[in-house]
């Protein structure tokens, strides 16, 4: 024997050690809605895991708990064909994904695939498994605008490169239509939005009317409707804030809408439940409200002076009720909120941003004196106004007897006309600014 073909055998009897010679798997002993429960096989909590249907094909599920020798699993879509003793595999693939500027102007569910029937993905680099964490001493902070193409805010709540902001809204009030006019007209360079448990006619709608090709070849899309599993909605919002992160690493600014951050609570909610977990404030088990923490601060500024994440999360006031559970915990992790409201709404006033009832908490970082008293000014106008608003149809307000109600009652129109803006009407961070400083310099 030659010493090619002694190194040869050599090494073929090395990789011998390697091969697989029995695939360990576990049994599935029991099925409870969307919890499934298995025996045998060991798995972390967190690790991927594939289950043997009855037509042979496998159905991707997660570890999500476990009771002593019984393993919970959660299913990324819906179990169909299950039966007593399926199988159960680890995944030897963990949904590693890879990323680069290619996937701008895709879509994708919450485990990476292309949902718009345009071919793979694939990229150049890999992406986080993990959400972000920056050292909060090394996250630089918010010290610049962000432009999102939207008057009201531009000038009466100007947000921050950096800056974490949820939108208070109940249903029908125009939460996405105000979304797609930011995602078009924003100035940040790449936009990230979360479609997360909206209904999957709306899902079209957004990307074809609100949205559109224009607002699209700068976005990429993450999609989990409401008839999507619980896991799935979890994933997809996580997914959304990797993605974000990776192109702020790229040095992009960049701009991350979740729609909706109640949609998240309400998925971990299910799952949690579903373990066992008690309901604490109305229904909702003390796990949502320690995920929403770490899921917001997993945005905003990284370590680098180059590139920034913007996030801009939808929170759903269910009954306009502005105390409940998540708008009262989002109201408090985020760096401000914006009110939209039904009132505005129904008046035919969009967007229906109340502006009184608003704030952002980084305005002070990122505007000028000036800028801000020209806000204050504005706003106390427009309070002033809304105080006696009933009252002028009832004969109750008399002019002359106060010089500023005087002032707020003539300058209402020229206000509600400045607040006001069609879908597809532009408004820069400057030309905001001007018209503001115009507006106010009438009230003097």
């Amino acid at each position: 024997m030659s010493a090619r073909e002694s190194f040869c055998l050599d090494d073929a009897l090395r990789s011998i050690e390697g091969v697989q010679l029995a695939t360990v798997s576990g049994r599935l002993v029991r099925v409870s809605g969307l919890l499934l429960e298995s025996l045998g096989c060991r798995r972390m909590t967190g690790q991927r895991c594939r289950i043997e249907q009855a037509d042979g094909s496998m159905l991707e599920a997660q570890v999500v708990g476990f009771n002593r020798d019984i393993t919970y699993l959660m299913p990324f879509k819906k179990p169909v064909g299950l039966i007593t003793g399926s199988r159960v595999f680890p995944a030897r693939d963990e949904g590693v994904l890879n990323i680069d500027a290619s996937w701008l102007g895709r879509v994708v569910n919450g485990l990476g695939e292309p949902l718009d029937d345009r071919g793979r993905l694939g990229g150049s680099d890999t992406l986080s498994p993990e959400l972000p964490n920056v050292n909060p001493l090394r996250r630089r902070p918010v010290s610049a605008p962000l432009d999102v193409g939207v008057r009201a805010i531009n000038a009466m709540l100007t947000l921050g490169k950096g800056q974490r902001v949820g939108l208070f809204a109940g249903s029908g009030v125009g939460k996405s239509v105000l979304l797609g006019m930011i995602t078009r007209q924003t100035t940040a360079e790449v936009v990230v939005v979360g479609l997360i448990g909206e209904r999957g006619r709306e899902v079209q709608e957004f990307l074809t009317e609100s949205l559109g090709p224009e607002g699209l070849r700068k976005a990429v899309v993450v999609v989990a409707p409401a008839n999507e599993s619980p896991l799935m909605r979890l994933k997809a919002t996580e997914l959304c804030h990797r993605i974000a992160a990776y192109f702020r690493d790229q040095g992009s600014d960049v701009l991350l809408l979740v729609d909706s951050l109640t949609r998240y609570a309400m998925a971990q909610r299910e799952i949690a439940l579903a373990l066992g977990e008690p309901p604490a404030t109305k229904g909702y088990p003390p796990s949502v409200f320690g995920m929403l923490p770490e899921l917001v601060e997993s945005a905003g500024n990284g370590a680098s002076d180059r590139g920034s994440l913007s996030a801009l999360y939808t929170v759903l006031a269910e009954g306009d009720d502005h105390q409940d559970p998540i708008v009262d915990c989002a109201r408090a992790i985020l760096d401000g909120h914006i009110v939209l409201s039904r009132r505005l709404a129904d008046m035919g006033h969009y967007p229906a941003i109340d502006v009184a009832a608003s704030v952002s908490r980084c305005m002070s970082h990122v505007t000028s004196a000036a800028h801000q008293a020209a806000a204050r000014q504005l706003k106390e106008m427009q309070t002033a106004y809304d105080k006696i608003r009933e009252l002028i149809p009832l004969g109750g307000y008399t002019p002359g007897q106060d010089g500023r109600t005087d002032r707020a009652v003539q300058l209402a129109p020229v206000i509600e006309r400045f607040l006001r803006q069609d879908v597809n009407e532009g408004a820069d961070l400057q030309q905001s600014l001007a018209m503001l400083t115009k507006l106010v310099g009438r009230t003097a």
